[in-house]
């Protein structure tokens, strides 16, 4: 027979707290397998890529007239280029130029897109109207002709990496400042906006504390996608000669330097690798993308 104790009738057990959605969704997106092998196979490129010069001691630049086209052996595992260069140490560092303007480009996008988005969409009026009609224009004009003529213009005084990722970030910030307003549009109609701007509350204040933790699930899952985008742009633009700089291996620029019909048809090790890595690299962030797409929706959450 067990006895109960008067303090343990009248003391109350204490409720069990509710994990927060952010916990929510990250125990979501750590069961989604895909999501979690895409990750772990990106992390893996993005540590080798950036650890090139401790792998491998071969150099990117030297000719060597005497390894020219010589197909994989024990020596270049990737067999070596036109100009005998190795394909391999090439790829890692070329890995280590298109995730560095992925990277960066996702950066800046978010953030310019972010910004006046959430300024146009919070404060609204002329604002909003000056600021919209600005990324319309931005959104309209022709991605290929600017690219050219910003090209011309920062060419000689930025590096040339830093002038693909200024132009490139110039250029597709507009889809996110459309989406971020729209959710700001949405989320400053809630009692708890209202509330903090009753009480006295600085717009900057509202706009990065109240507002941006509320949309931030959206910035998210477009910073992943963004930067599969501006991948893909690199890697075509370099390819047409418009990217990185043709002295900077990069994955377009190992794609152009084999557009040659004998290559394509009888040199198989030159072409294929770089086509691998950025197809595996894209998917792999669409595929962390939709997981953070599906965790980061409430309506998905039990």
């Amino acid at each position: 027979m067990t006895l109960v104790t008067n303090q343990e009738v009248l003391t109350p057990k204490s409720p069990k707290k509710s994990p927060s959605p952010w916990v929510i969704a990250r125990r979501k997106f750590f069961k989604n397998k895909l999501a979690m092998i895409s990750l772990t196979f990106l992390l893996l490129v993005i540590i080798l890529s950036f650890l090139a010069p401790y792998i491998t001691t071969k150099d990117i630049v030297r000719v060597d007239f005497t390894k020219i086209s010589q197909p994989p052996s024990s020596e270049n595992w990737l067999g070596t280029d036109t100009n005998g260069r190795d394909v391999f140490t090439r790829m890692l560092y070329a890995g280590r130029s298109s995730l560095t303007v992925g990277l960066s480009c996702m950066f800046f996008i978010v953030l310019i897109g972010t910004t006046v988005g959430a300024i146009s969409g919070y404060f609204g009026g002329k604002i909003d109207q000056i600021l919209m009609r600005f990324t319309d224009f931005v959104l309209m004009f022709p991605f290929m002709i600017f690219v050219i003529v910003l090209n011309t213009i920062l060419i000689g005084k930025i590096s040339g990496l830093w002038t693909l990722i200024i132009v490139i970030s110039l250029l597709l910030w507009g889809s996110v400042a459309r989406i971020v307003r729209s959710r700001v549009l949405a989320e400053k109609e809630n009692e708890y906006i209202l509330a903090a701007q009753s009480i006295g509350c600085k717009s900057s204040k509202i706009i990065i504390k109240h507002l941006l933790p509320n949309v931030a699930s959206t910035i998210i899952v477009q910073a992943t996608l963004l930067m599969a985008v501006t991948i893909v742009a690199e890697s075509g633009l370099s390819f047409i000669g418009l990217g990185v700089p043709a002295d900077t291996p990069s994955w377009g620029n190992m794609l152009f330097e084999a557009r040659n019909s004998d290559v394509l048809k009888d040199k198989l090790w030159m072409w294929v690798p770089p086509a691998t890595a950025i197809t595996l690299v894209i998917l792999s962030i669409n595929f962390i993308g939709e997981g953070l797409k599906d965790a980061l929706n409430p309506k998905s959450r039990r």
